[in-house]
């Protein structure tokens, strides 16, 4: 689908989160493929593979919505300037099975009485809602409330919740007392079961309440299937996925790896990911190693003799950073895959990396109608 779809939140300006929304689609991509090929002038253009389109409507897998309005009128949706909510339960880019949830979940807040927490005021108990789907269809709901009172109130109501949306498998309170601008807080306690299961072909991910997963679920396959394509062709003996999160990278690319059993390693300071990774390994008989570290600091304080024929890393925006990309340059490694959402960091990393040559590069458009990217490229060390 390449025509742009119809908003309007976006021509009322109510909602301007899409910010490329009125540019063609086609333009949008040649503008992030541009940006890309200027911060990475080392790739020569043949290197560059076709870019992943992300969709033009109905491609979000996640929602983070703001409970707006108050008591028995609440809105789902964003903040405006002035603090109020504005409702946006038929925004055109997320998936269908999200969007259908919305009036279900407005209407089951309401029922409750829960006050939504009025920023401006610095009252109020619901702060968000954040909705995830899975390909199956079931959903993933987390109620970001200020107090206890909040979540008494929550798990006193989970069947009317499942009554109104009973395609909900995991739900979850996290408790987020201070006001500070942050989408949840440390604690989470669990209402319904304990993770969602994201399907994506061979394997399947279990995402749990704080584990992190790209919001686009058909670019997340396209991503997953290229890292796997570029270790096959190497079938390399070891594997590290740094920054591996619930196991992605390392669980899709597992089957290429020629040792026996597979030397396949991932690294995530998030426990709940790690738990996350090892269970989806298990399910799917993968000899696979999940480690809850710092990636720098584990790699760094592992012996040269560990390291692997190829790492994979996985950075948030701020990229590697130099530790790593230190490390990197003098590990005995002999491939690295590095996906970035953020090119400005990646340019950085690479020139910390000048042994290393770019063999391929790829564009995926995770972030439809925003300036926001992911670009993969696979790195071999120059002879």
């Amino acid at each position: 689908m390449s025509t742009l779809p119809h908003c309007a939140y976006f021509e009322a300006g109510r909602c301007r989160s899409c910010a490329l929304l009125e540019t063609p689609y086609p333009t949008q991509l040649s503008d992030k493929e541009r940006r890309c090929r200027e911060l990475l002038p080392q790739v020569p253009e043949a290197l560059w593979l076709p870019s992943v389109r992300g969709g033009t409507a109905d491609f979000r897998n996640k929602a983070k919505l703001v409970v707006g309005g108050r008591a028995r009128a609440v809105t789902l949706g964003i903040l405006g300037r002035d603090g109020t909510g504005i409702d946006l339960r038929d925004c055109v880019i997320q998936e269908p099975g999200i969007r259908d949830a919305i009036p279900h979940l407005v209407a089951f807040i309401e029922s409750t009485g829960l006050e939504p927490y009025d920023v401006p005021r610095r009252r109020g108990e619901l702060k968000f809602v954040h909705a995830t789907l899975a390909p199956s269809g079931e959903l993933m709901l987390r109620f970001v409330t200020r107090s206890e009172q909040g979540l008494h109130v929550l798990r006193k109501a989970l069947p009317a919740l499942l009554e109104r949306v009973p395609r909900a498998v995991v739900v979850s309170v996290n408790l987020l007392p201070e006001h500070k601008a942050v989408l949840e807080g440390e604690r989470e306690e669990l209402l319904l079961g304990d993770s969602l299961e994201m399907g994506l072909g061979e394997v399947s991910l279990h995402l749990r309440p704080q584990s992190f997963f790209q919001t686009n679920t058909a670019v997340a396959r396209a991503l997953y299937a290229q890292a796997a394509e570029w270790v096959a062709a190497e079938r390399p003996d070891s594997i590290w996925d740094l920054y591996c999160g619930v196991g992605g990278f390392a669980l899709h690319c597992a089957a290429a790896v020629r040792a026996a059993p597979p030397r396949v390693l991932g690294v995530e300071i998030s426990e709940a990911a790690v738990e996350s990774a090892r269970r989806s390994a298990a399910e799917a008989g993968i000899a696979a190693e999940f480690v809850a570290a710092d990636a720098t600091r584990y790699a760094v304080g592992a012996p040269t003799a560990d390291a692997p024929h190829t790492v994979i890393v996985n950075p948030p925006r701020r990229g590697i950073g130099a530790e790593l990309s230190e490390w990197i340059e003098r590990a005995p490694a002999r491939r690295v895959i590095y996906s970035s959402c953020n090119p400005e960091s990646l340019a950085i990393d690479l020139a910390a990396m000048p042994s290393w040559g770019v063999r391929s590069a790829r564009v995926f458009d995770m972030f439809p109608h925003t300036r926001h990217l992911e670009v993969m490229v696979l790195l071999e060390r120059r002879v």
